[in-house]
């Protein structure tokens, strides 16, 4: 896709969907969340006309309208049964707001949710799809269709290249926007503690906590653990059982006593088990100055450099656990410099960029959307 490079025109009005599995609110439940909020407050300070369309109690600095009760808890990985309900509420929601969007007064939707439904209930409306995730069923299940062609008013971009692939089966236009992060805000004065790791992120199977444990104890190092617990099962069969004076769980931290444990590790640990489609967390570490070692798992390869981190051989606690011996001693200052790729500003503006390219002339388009 080419990209509107006009000087910036007049403020858009945005409608951006947000994933309604939490709400936008820190500490950030995952990384669409944290991504969801700073892209909406970079959009703002722009001075365009944002609308978020998420959970209620979340939180930001433009409108937000909520669509679905908070105390509604979304199951990660609940039986067929549980899932069809759960589906169905969180369809329900999301209709309601294409609902409103379509009654609106927007130039261009942003969809940053995994929900099927902004595909289907959008048809026609200038829409940018950002696909955070690999493949998933009921999204394959729309694109896969016979006949099915993107809309024309729609376009895709997806957070590496390593995600995009398998997409491009059905989308072969799709785009890459990396993730950024606030550089600024993920640093600490106090000084690295030898022989100390970090983990961070949701604590779920595929995000592969247990095998960054069994890694820190095979490099001899300790290792601090901060996330929200997102399968309680897990968590209570591989990583409590394991808890002790050298592997200890900090809970679900707020940004800033997660920076300093994360600035304070000598190395960071990541260990998706997933091809994982980007991992903010690898590059908040980065930015702090914490070097890598991670298994060699989707955008890892995008993210971490020479300079960085150690990607493992292999996938296997011991592959990992050389990563970290090699790793833990990269130079700081080299590490933290290697973030300078992914800053914030430089995501708004690719996102800007297409948002520009998918909206009309703001505000020609009124009376279709009144």
């Amino acid at each position: 896709m080419i990209l509107d490079t006009r000087p910036a025109g007049d403020p858009l009005r945005i409608a951006v969907l947000a994933h309604l599995h939490h709400a936008i609110v820190p500490p950030f439940a995952g990384g669409m969340e944290s991504h969801t909020a700073h892209l909406v407050g970079g959009l703002t300070d722009r001075g365009h006309q944002v609308t978020l369309f998420a959970k209620t109690g979340s939180e930001a600095t433009c409108r937000v309208e909520s669509v679905l009760a908070r105390s509604y808890i979304v199951e990660g990985y609940p039986e067929s049964d549980g899932r069809n309900r759960q589906h169905l509420m969180l369809d329900g929601a999301m209709a309601q707001a294409t609902g409103r969007i379509r009654a609106g007064r927007f130039d261009v939707v942003l969809n940053n949710s995994l929900s099927p439904i902004p595909h289907r209930e959008l048809a026609a409306i200038p829409t940018l799809h950002v696909l955070h995730t690999p493949v998933l069923p009921r999204l394959a299940g729309i694109f896969g269709t016979p006949g099915w062609t993107p809309d024309p008013m729609h376009r895709h971009v997806t957070v590496s290249h390593a995600n995009a692939r398998a997409w491009r089966r059905w989308l072969p236009e799709i785009d890459v926007v990396h993730n950024g992060i606030a550089l600024e805000t993920w640093h600490s004065d106090a000084e690295s503690i030898p022989g100390t790791a970090a983990w961070t992120g949701r604590i779920t199977p595929e995000k592969g906590t247990h095998l960054a444990i069994a890694a820190a104890r095979a490099a001899n190092m300790k290792l601090r653990i901060a996330g929200p617990v997102q399968d309680r099962d897990y968590f209570t069969a591989l990583i409590e059982p394991e808890l002790d004076a050298d592997i200890t769980y900090l809970g679900h931290l707020d940004q800033r006593d997660l920076s300093t444990m994360v600035a304070t590790a000598q190395v960071f640990i990541s260990s998706p088990l997933w091809e994982e489609p980007f991992g903010l967390t690898t590059l908040e570490a980065i930015a702090c100055g914490t070097p890598v070692a991670a298994l060699p798992s989707g955008a890892m390869t995008e993210i971490i450099t020479a300079d960085s981190g150690v990607l493992a051989t292999g996938h296997d606690a011991e592959a990992l656990a050389r990563a970290v011996i090699l790793a833990k001693d990269l130079e700081r200052t080299k590490v933290r410099d290697s973030a300078r790729t992914f800053s914030l500003d430089s995501m708004i503006d690719a996102y800007e960029g297409h948002l520009r390219s998918v909206a009309p002339v703001p505000h020609r388009a009124l009376g279709r959307y009144s």
